[in-house]
């Protein structure tokens, strides 16, 4: 059993940066991701790490802007989101992944928060 907890988050003006930390209890050698969602819409996978930390990914929409890292000696991943647009707008979650890999399976997700970018 896992447990994520997440911080951060909030509203930011557009270009803007915030940081997400996501902490995790019980069984903690796990790939993490962090995912976004917008209603009617799929949560997306915006990032991903594996435990060791030596593979990332990201997709295009946030390439460059988004970056994923890990303390493993605190149990907490990070997301740090600069250059912020009003289309990244939307409940952020973090996840335990299952396996590394698309369409990256998810065992356990966070509460989730919500950011919000205003133009």
């Amino acid at each position: 059993q896992v447990q994520l907890v997440q911080s951060g988050g909030g509203l930011v003006q557009a270009g803007g940066s915030l940081r997400l930390s996501c902490t995790a209890s019980g069984r903690t050698f796990n790939n993490n991701g962090w995912f976004r969602q917008t209603p009617g819409k799929e949560r997306e996978c915006v990032g991903a790490i594996t435990y060791g930390g030596s593979d990332t990914y990201y997709p295009d929409s946030v390439k460059g802007r988004f970056t994923i890292s890990r303390d493993n000696g605190k149990n907490t991943v990070y997301l740090q989101m600069n250059n912020l647009k009003p289309e990244d707008t939307a409940v952020y979650y973090c996840a335990a992944l299952r396996g590394w890999g698309k369409p990256w399976p998810v065992n356990y997700w966070g509460q989730g928060t919500q950011v919000t970018v205003s133009s």
